[in-house]
């Protein structure tokens, strides 16, 4: 039985430094030198400080800012350690009351905006975390935003405009809006002696 156990003891310690620390290890070392912002997170940094991920989105609720895509992750929205979808079908019940409610408070927060609300503003992504809106989204908020800075639709078009990214090779997916790097640089513009 000795004769048995001994080697398999010793495979179970070899492959356990091999595949739970040499592994990982590389891993990270050769993410760190080929891909190094994504390796840490995607942070966002500003004014010194991390203030959240590229990839992750964060709520925002007040006018003078642009709200992102709703998020179905418990107990709190925009929990990266509880992604997750709402598994709620396209009739269930509870998606058309969020939806609802969503629309609801669009038109609250701006009376003035006519048209159809994009989807993405009254649905959640499949992850709960999505940090982007479509550019149709970002527009549909222009008019608010703006009214609520004190800034000319026209400024506020030309940041949303420097935070649209495009397609991911040129092929990939569709255009979109960061909505936290969009809220940080209108921030920054009503910094006093923050060039327009």
């Amino acid at each position: 039985m000795r004769t048995e156990s001994r080697p398999a003891l010793v495979l179970l310690l070899i492959f356990t430094v091999l595949t739970g620390g040499v592994y990982p290890l590389v891993l990270t070392g050769v993410a760190k030198l080929v891909f190094p912002r994504q390796a840490e997170g995607s942070l966002i940094v500003h004014d010194g400080r991390a203030v959240g991920s590229r990839l992750v989105g964060q709520p925002f609720s007040a006018p003078r800012y642009f709200w992102g895509r709703l998020s179905a992750t418990t107990p709190v929205p925009f929990d990266a350690s509880a992604s997750s979808g709402s598994n709620l079908g396209p009739l269930h019940p509870a998606l058309f009351d969020a939806a609802r409610a969503r629309i609801a408070a669009l038109r609250a927060a701006d009376p003035t905006a006519r048209g159809p609300v994009p989807v993405d503003l009254v649905t959640a992504s499949g992850s709960g975390l999505d940090p982007h809106v479509s550019p149709a989204a970002a527009e549909y908020q222009v008019a608010r935003v703006a009214r609520a800075r004190g800034l000319s639709p026209a400024e506020v078009r030309a940041i949303v405009s420097r935070h649209t990214e495009g397609r991911s090779f040129g092929l990939l997916g569709e255009p979109r809006v960061n909505v936290l790097e969009t809220n940080l640089a209108l921030d920054d513009l009503a910094r006093p002696g923050a060039a327009r």
